[in-house]
């Protein structure tokens, strides 16, 4: 089964990178966005099944964003992200309720994300 997904992070070259890497598996990405603002919107609009979900953004954090995803109607699987270890956000994510998981930027791949959402 291919899972639809909505990549959020704020750098665009990490954006196309893991977009390359996710549609050679069992992804298709739906869309991007940069901040947290534009991720509500794109979420809601395009209606992914996962939102890939840098933790910190521009605006608003990951965590935030997730939250505020998790409100709407029929809401997308979240997973965060970032190029810290998840020990950086151990007391945050385990209160996180609205997330599936974390994968760390430098581990992140098709198998991976995969596990996480079986």
């Amino acid at each position: 089964m291919a899972w639809s997904l909505l990549i959020v992070d704020d750098h665009a070259d990490f954006r196309a990178g893991v977009r390359a890497l996710l549609e050679v598996g069992d992804f298709h990405v739906l869309g991007e966005a940069a901040d947290g603002e534009s991720a509500i919107e794109a979420a809601r609009r395009l209606r992914p099944q996962v939102v890939l979900l840098d933790i910190q953004l521009p605006d608003i954090d990951g965590f935030a964003v997730a939250e505020r995803l998790a409100a709407g109607a029929d809401p997308p699987v979240v997973v965060l992200t970032s190029s810290r270890t998840a020990e950086a956000f151990r007391h945050r994510l385990r209160a996180a309720r609205s997330v599936r998981g974390f994968v760390a930027k430098a581990e992140l791949s098709g198998e991976c994300l995969s596990a996480l959402l079986a």
